[in-house]
C-alpha cells in the first residue's frame, strides 16, 4: 500500500500491464516492458526493458540461448535504468515467477535502489502458479493502486465466467474428457503447467502428464506417443499465432506424430500462446472458454470475448 495514490506506473511484465488496463489504469502507465502489446493502447507507451535473446531463430536455437545464458549466470533481460529514471514512476509492477519470462525481480529492486531519488518507490511483484493466484494478483494490484472496488468487480466477473465453465463440465465422465496436451515449446518438447492444467481440467480435458502449480516441464516425445492425446493444443510461449503456425510444420517429422489420435482425427489446434496461455492476466479466462469450445464444441460456442476466432486459433 502506498501513502498516496500512484499516478505514474511502470509495468515490467505484460500480464501486469493487462491487469492495470483492465482496471482502467492504462492512462497512468508511463512505461512498459518490451513485450507489452495488449491492449492496443499500450503501443504508445515507453519501453524500458529489452531482451538479450534473438527470437528470430528456431525454437531449438532459442532454447540453446536460454540454457547457455543460465549456465553463465547471464540475464536474459535488462532494464534501461536511464529511461526508468526519466519516467519517474511512483509505483513499479513486476514479477517473481520466472526469470525466463521477464526481468529478474532482484534486478528490478537493485535498479530501483540505484535511482538518484530520495523518494521511496514501491515495487509490487506478481507470482502466480494457479488461476486463483492470478485473481489474487488482480486484487493485489488493485490495493497497490487504490483501485480496490474496480479490482473486486473484475475478479467477481472473472469468477462468474470460471464457475459457468466448471459447472458445465463437472458432470462429464472420465471417458468424455479428451486426453489433451498443451505444448508450451516444440523443440525441445515442453508441456504447459502452472495454471494450465487447472484450466484444462475446468474446460473438460485431461492430462496427467503435468500437474498444476508446478513449472512447465520438458517431456520426451515417447511419453506423448504412449499417452496418445485425443486433442493437441500447440501454443509456444511468447509466439503469436502466425509464428506458431510456422513452428508446427516441424512436428510432421517427429516419430509417432502422424499416429496420434489427435492427428488422425483432425483435433490439433494452434493457439496464440503469447496472448492466451503464457500470460497470467485476465485473458486466461478467455483461454478457459476457448479450450471449452475446442474440446467440447457441443457444450460451448465460440467465446463472446473473441471477436476474430481465426486470429486466436487455427486447426492444423
Amino acid at each position: 500500500m502506498t501513502a498516496t495514490k500512484p499516478r505514474r506506473i511502470a509495468s515490467l511484465v505484460s500480464s501486469a500491464t493487462e491487469i492495470l488496463c483492465a482496471l482502467g489504469l492504462g492512462h497512468r502507465l508511463v512505461a512498459v516492458s518490451h513485450e507489452c502489446d495488449y491492449p492496443p493502447e499500450v503501443a504508445t507507451k515507453r519501453r524500458i526493458t529489452r531482451t538479450h535473446v534473438d527470437d528470430s531463430v528456431s525454437s531449438r536455437q532459442i532454447d540453446d540461448q536460454v540454457r547457455e545464458a543460465s549456465h553463465r549466470g547471464a540475464p536474459l533481460y535488462s532494464i534501461d535504468e536511464a529511461a526508468l529514471s526519466e519516467c519517474a514512476p511512483d509505483l513499479i509492477v513486476t514479477q517473481q515467477q520466472c526469470d525466463v519470462c521477464a526481468v529478474n525481480y532482484d534486478e528490478v529492486v537493485e535498479a530501483v535502489n540505484r535511482l538518484d531519488t530520495d523518494r521511496s518507490i514501491p515495487v509490487v511483484a506478481v507470482n502466480p502458479v494457479s488461476l486463483n493466484d492470478v485473481l489474487e494478483d488482480i486484487l493485489k494490484i488493485g490495493r497497490a493502486t487504490e483501485s480496490v472496488a474496480e479490482a473486486q468487480e473484475l475478479v467477481h466477473s472473472l469468477r462468474g465466467r470460471i464457475s459457468d465453465v466448471g459447472q458445465r463440465t463437472a458432470a462429464l465422465s472420465a471417458s468424455d474428457r479428451p486426453r489433451t496436451i498443451i505444448i508450451e515449446w516444440i523443440e525441445p518438447l515442453m508441456l504447459a503447467a502452472n495454471w494450465v492444467p487447472e484450466i484444462l481440467q475446468l474446460a473438460g480435458g485431461d492430462c496427467p502428464l503435468v500437474h498444476g502449480g508446478q513449472h512447465s516441464l520438458y517431456v520426451d516425445w515417447q511419453a506423448v506417443v504412449e499417452f496418445d492425446p485425443q486433442c493437441v493444443i500447440i501454443s509456444p510461449c511468447g509466439f503469436d499465432l502466425t509464428r506458431t503456425l510456422r513452428e508446427v510444420r516441424s512436428l510432421s517429422d517427429v516419430t509417432g506424430w502422424s499416429q496420434l489420435s489427435a492427428v488422425r482425427n483432425g483435433r490439433v489446434f494452434a493457439l496464440d500462446g503469447n496472448a492466451y496461455v503464457s500470460r497470467s492476466g485476465p485473458r486466461l479466462v478467455d483461454t478457459l472458454e476457448i479450450l471449452g469450445h475446442l474440446l467440447h464444441p457441443g457444450l460451448f460456442a465460440v467465446p463472446s470475448a473473441i471477436e476474430s476466432p481465426g486470429e486466436a486459433w487455427r486447426m492444423v
